[in-house]
């Protein structure tokens, strides 16, 4: 079963080495992994979508929060959350084709970021499921090349997110503490 899993880690060398290290080295398929640096330049968010037996999902969450550098884990796989992924579609079609490439592009959301005599650059963002419908009726209409940026996610549960004043700049990640599975400052 797909879990989508959240951390909050130091943005340090060898961080994301260890991330996966600990899934790989359990047998478990990376499906997407995303990862940037949050307000906080000392921090980053990653979003792993891995493909882990449901009566293990628990004991991945706790192997995670034990490594050096990662400060949350979250498991957002069933919890309330927003999750999108992006899509970067270039398509070469023919000229009779491009007002319904434009109509299905409008239908799903897309916009053009770019054009040419050959085709469009279409961008569009929506959970995985409309991207997978989106890259197939896309397909229908000529040549696609497609690059997907892999599932970011964001928890909507209000237990989990406790709002405090900004992180001083220069503040070390070291400093910040966490309480009940939550990161405070």
């Amino acid at each position: 079963m797909l879990q989508v899993i959240s951390l909050l880690v130091e943005n340090k060398p060898g961080a994301l080495m260890r991330i996966t290290g600990v899934l790989s080295a359990r047998g478990y398929n990376i499906e997407s992994l995303t990862v940037a640096r949050t307000l906080d330049p000392t921090l980053s968010r990653m979003t792993i979508v891995v493909d882990v037996d449901a009566r293990l999902r628990t004991a991945v969450i706790k192997q995670m929060n034990k490594l050096l550098n990662v400060l949350q884990v979250s498991d957002l796989t069933d919890s309330p959350a927003v999750s999108r992924e992006l899509v970067l579609l270039r398509i070469r079609t023919s000229q009779e084709a491009r007002t319904a490439i434009l109509k299905e592009a409008e239908i799903f959301g897309a916009r053009v970021v770019d054009s040419s005599l050959e085709g469009f650059a279409i961008e569009a963002t929506g959970d995985t499921e409309k991207m997978d419908e989106f890259i197939n009726v896309m397909r229908s209409y000529g040549d696609i090349d497609v690059t997907r940026s892999g599932l970011v996610a964001v928890s909507l549960d209000p237990k989990k997110l406790r709002l405090s004043g900004p992180v001083p700049a220069g503040m070390a990640a070291e400093k910040l503490q966490l309480t009940d599975g939550v990161l405070n400052g």
